[in-house]
């Protein structure tokens, strides 16, 4: 009952709600953007969606337009030195992925599930099909963000996806938003560019 309609209804009413209180602070990271480098305010790209249908996602611009496009960040060679001043602060904060409230209320996205892969990650679609993670809604955060996020291969995070995928209910949906604001706290498991996946693969190593 909560999969097919709770969940939704859930999404649309919270999405609504942050984006109307958020309004003020998406003007003025708008504003920030704006006058802190050139190009628009949001970023879109493709990324796949529930049962691998296309959709456009939307965020607060946080690199330079000359920064290669599909390629996702953690695979960027020094990916620092595309990030403009304001992006460092938004990605910190993750406030850059706000505008996603709009994918959200539009039924593309949910708050929790597996997040959207770019159109071209056919290692990690493959993956999720293995898992069955492509047959829900992608999320603003999910189980494998709160479980290692960077820090986790392909297969380990599809696999966590899987889990979810399998497992939706309200209990783990209010697990995991209270893990992501822990986690975004704290900072825990980004990798901005190779070399930011080379420093965590060091740090874990020294923790064995």
């Amino acid at each position: 009952m909560y999969q097919r309609w709770g969940k939704r209804l859930l999404d649309v009413f919270l999405s609504a709600l942050g984006i109307t209180v958020l309004c003020p602070l998406f003007i003025l990271v708008a504003a920030a953007v704006k006058l802190d480098a050139k190009g628009p305010v949001f970023f879109r790209q493709r990324r796949m969606g529930k049962d691998k249908e296309l959709f456009l996602i939307w965020k607060f611009r946080t690199m330079r337009m000359d920064t290669p496009r599909d390629v996702p960040t953690h695979e960027l060679k020094n990916a620092r030195s595309y990030i403009t001043p304001a992006g460092r602060v938004l990605r910190a904060t993750s406030v850059d992925e706000l505008p996603q409230l709009f994918n959200i209320l539009r039924g593309q996205m949910s708050f929790i599930g597996p997040r959207p892969a770019l159109w071209n990650q056919t290692d990690l679609i493959a993956l999720r099909d293995e898992y069955g993670a492509n047959n829900v809604l992608p999320g603003l955060s999910g189980w494998a963000q709160v479980n290692g996020r960077d820090e986790l291969s392909l297969e380990k995070k599809s696999l966590r996806d899987g889990e979810y995928a399998q497992n939706v209910s309200f209990a783990l949906d209010v697990k995991c938003i209270l893990l992501t604001l822990v986690k975004v706290f704290n900072r825990e498991g980004i990798a901005e560019g190779r070399e930011g996946k080379h420093y965590l693969a060091r740090k874990l190593e020294v923790h064995k």
